[in-house]
C-alpha cells in the first residue's frame, strides 16, 4: 500500500482487525468518542474523533486516500444521515481515490430460501435494510460525477471471537426448532477482513460483491452449534406461533427472511481463498483462540 493515506471510517470490531491486517502504520481510524480515540492510539492507529450525527463534519485530508466505510447507519429511520454527513465532509477534505463500503445482504429482503447473486433485485423489507440500501444509493450518486472509485460489499452475518451469541445462550433464551428456522448466511471476521483488502486492491470499480462463506445454514442450527462448542445447553425449542411473545423484535425480523447467498463472484473476481469456509471450522477457531 506504500505511503497511501488510509482511513477506516468506523474503527470498531471489524475496523481494528482490518487495521492490524494493514499493518496499522499510516492508518487512521474514525471513531466518535475520545475514549475510543485513546484506545486506537494505543494500538498504533491514528485516531480521528468525529461525530457523524452532526452535519458539520471535519475530516483530515482525504485527497487521493483509500477509505473503508464500515460505520453503521442511525438506529432509526429509512435513510443513512451519518453517511450523508460524511460525504459532505469529503467535499471539504478532498476527493478520495476509492471507497469500499461495508453493507448488508439484508437489502435483498425475503427471497423464500432462493439462491441470490449480485444481479438479483433488492427488496429491503425492514428499516435497518432500507437504511443500508439508502447508503448504497447515496454513494452511487456521489461518485457519479467524480473520479472516486467505489466498491459495494453486501455482507452476511459476521461472527468471530468476541462476536458470538454467548450471552443469549447463557441466559437460556429459547429459539424456534431448526425445521422452522429460515436460511441464513454468515462470514468469519477474519475472512471479511481479507475481502475488504481484496476489494480495495482488486475490486472492479462500481461493482457489488456478496460476502459470505457460501455455506448457508439456519439460525437455530447456528445457535445450537455455538452452544455445543461453548459447552452450554442448547436453547429450549418454542412453537413459532409463540415467538412473538418470547423472541425479541430484532430476532423476529431476521427469522422472517430466508435467502441463500451466492459468493462465487467474490471468490473468483477478488481471488479469495477462505480461511474458514464452513461454520465448523470458524467456530473451532473462535474457541481455540479463547
Amino acid at each position: 500500500m506504500g505511503n497511501k493515506k488510509l482511513l477506516i471510517a468506523g474503527c470498531g470490531y471489524v475496523g481494528r482487525r482490518l487495521a492490524a491486517a494493514l499493518g496499522q502504520k499510516g492508518v487512521s481510524g474514525l471513531v466518535r468518542s475520545e475514549k475510543s480515540g485513546i484506545e486506537l492510539a494505543g494500538l498504533g492507529i491514528a485516531p480521528v474523533i468525529c461525530d457523524l450525527g452532526n452535519m458539520d463534519v471535519v475530516l483530515p485530508s482525504t485527497s487521493g486516500a483509500d477509505i473503508y466505510y464500515l460505520l453503521p447507519p442511525p438506529k432509526t429511520g429509512t435513510t443513512d444521515s451519518h453517511l450523508e454527513n460524511f460525504l459532505h465532509g469529503l467535499e471539504r477534505s478532498g476527493q478520495p481515490r476509492r471507497i469500499v463500503y461495508l453493507g448488508t445482504t439484508g437489502v435483498y429482503g425475503d427471497c423464500r430460501g432462493a439462491w441470490v447473486n449480485e444481479s438479483a433485485e433488492v427488496h429491503p423489507v425492514v428499516d435497518r435494510a432500507r437504511r443500508r440500501r439508502d447508503a448504497e444509493q447515496q454513494l452511487l450518486a456521489w461518485v457519479q460525477n467524480r473520479d472516486t472509485e467505489l466498491v459495494l460489499l453486501r455482507v452476511a452475518g459476521i461472527y468471530g471471537p468476541g462476536k458470538l451469541p454467548l450471552r443469549r445462550l447463557q441466559a437460556g433464551k429459547p429459539m424456534v426448532a431448526e425445521k422452522f428456522a429460515p436460511w441464513t448466511n454468515r462470514i468469519h471476521v477474519d475472512d471479511l477482513v481479507q475481502v475488504l483488502q481484496a476489494a480495495m486492491l482488486r475490486g472492479r470499480n462500481g461493482e457489488i460483491y456478496n460476502v459470505t462463506d457460501g455455506q448457508p445454514g439456519n439460525m437455530a442450527a447456528y445457535f445450537n452449534r455455538v452452544a455445543d462448542f461453548a459447552g452450554l445447553p442448547r436453547p429450549a425449542v418454542i412453537d413459532p406461533e409463540k415467538g412473538e411473545q418470547e423472541l425479541s423484535a430484532g430476532l423476529l425480523s431476521y427469522l422472517a427472511e430466508s435467502r441463500r447467498i451466492d459468493n462465487r463472484k467474490m471468490l473468483q473476481e477478488l481471488g479469495i481463498m477462505l480461511r474458514y469456509p464452513t461454520l465448523e471450522q470458524g467456530l473451532a477457531a473462535c474457541f481455540s483462540a479463547r
